[in-house]
């Protein structure tokens, strides 16, 4: 018989009990603790546990948070939802429980290895009830996915069909698989135009000092600074991160996180953090001062840093994210589809989002395979 419990800290559970879980995955305990310790403004953080005979066999972290309904659409999607805002702005803010991290790619379940697949629904669905659950508890008028793990879609689709949720489609994530020996040889699988104009970008690495760094020590504040200037620029953004993040991964993953960063003439124009496993290159978070960082071309000069980090350490895949999907499928990159999911409380708002569910981000694909 499957037992359900919900933490509100990492620190209640014994690490090694959650890592054999999620296999050593790169956003795993030490990420999502440090996480936890950032003082991330607006959000309470949830991990759902399933038991069996007292023996940990399934876990996904959760958040909650105040969520403004209009980030999530796009268009005249965006437009509508203002509108209704503006009529019933109480409405377009409800409060959200939602499976998965504000800050990791995917939200993955952790299973016991020797869980049987066929086991797998029926621990994932009791996940799903016990969260609903503290969703209610908690008052949360909206209940979600964010961005659920490509590789388990077949589990999520049947667990959030049977608990009612309606799906939209996320923004797809990046990877390039690492089939080169040498840079050389991956610009050659590339087109002609694109070789060529890598070729020109590259010419701006002379200019540009490169440090590699476990921790941003005294260039914190101007991380931070680049950091809050990257986010005014984006359409939609769940989280706002804090200093206390980037000094938490750095010290519960070290080995794992490196912070590369990016001087002109003395000054730090921007910096990327980077999470490495052994097999995965993670490029979490690329922040740059825009007009002079594009002078330099230093958003490409560090997608050939992070590609020769990766040939240097033996690494198997560089997985860069969902932003700018359009220059990573330019750059080689294949796409993975993600999917979300909600379900509103009330039914008949419930019946509105459904509706309105088609103007929800479009097709993330679209446009790009070419």
């Amino acid at each position: 018989m499957l037992e359900t419990r919900v933490l509100t800290t990492l620190d209640d559970l014994p690490r090694g009990q959650w890592e054999a879980l999620f296999g050593g995955a790169l956003e795993s305990f030490d990420y999502l603790r440090a996480i936890e310790g950032a003082g991330l403004a607006g959000f309470e953080w949830r991990y759902v546990l399933a038991h069996r005979d007292g023996r940990l066999v399934g876990a996904i972290p959760a958040f909650i948070t105040d969520y403004r309904l209009e980030t999530t659409f796009e268009g005249a999607g965006r437009r509508i939802a203002e509108r209704v805002r503006r009529l019933v702005p109480g409405v377009m803010t409800p409060k959200l429980a939602c499976l998965g991290s504000p800050c990791t790619e995917t939200a993955t379940v952790g299973f016991a290895p020797d869980l049987a697949d066929a086991e797998r629904p029926a621990v994932l669905a009791a996940l799903v009830r016990a969260f609903g659950q503290e969703a209610a508890r908690s008052g949360c008028a909206l209940s979600g996915v964010k961005d659920a793990d490509h590789a388990q879609a077949g589990l999520w689709a049947e667990a959030m069909g049977q608990g009612g949720y309606s799906a939209v489609s996320g923004q797809a994530i990046a990877d390039l698989d690492i089939h080169f020996p040498t840079l050389d040889a991956y610009l050659e699988r590339l087109s002609s135009g694109v070789r060529k104009d890598m070729r020109r970008k590259l010419r701006s690495r002379s200019k540009v000092r490169i440090e590699l760094r476990n921790e941003l020590g005294a260039d914190l504040p101007r991380a931070m600074d680049l950091y809050r200037q990257t986010l005014a620029r984006a359409e939609a953004q769940l989280e706002t991160l804090t200093p206390a993040f980037f000094t938490q991964v750095a010290a519960r993953m070290p080995g794992r996180a490196v912070f590369v960063l990016y001087y002109v003439g003395g000054d730090l124009l921007a910096f990327n953090l980077l999470l490495e496993d052994g097999e995965v290159l993670l490029d979490k978070f690329f922040c740059m001062e825009v007009e002079r960082g594009r002078a330099h071309n230093l958003y490409f000069l560090s997608w050939f840093y992070n590609l020769e980090r990766c040939l240097a350490r033996g690494l198997k895949r560089y997985r860069s994210g969902q932003a700018n999907l359009g220059d990573k499928v330019r750059l080689g990159s294949r796409l993975t589809p993600a999917a979300m999911y909600f379900r509103h409380r009330n039914g008949l708002l419930n019946g509105a989002l459904r509706a309105l569910a088609p103007l929800v981000m479009g097709d993330p694909l679209e446009g790009l395979a070419a």
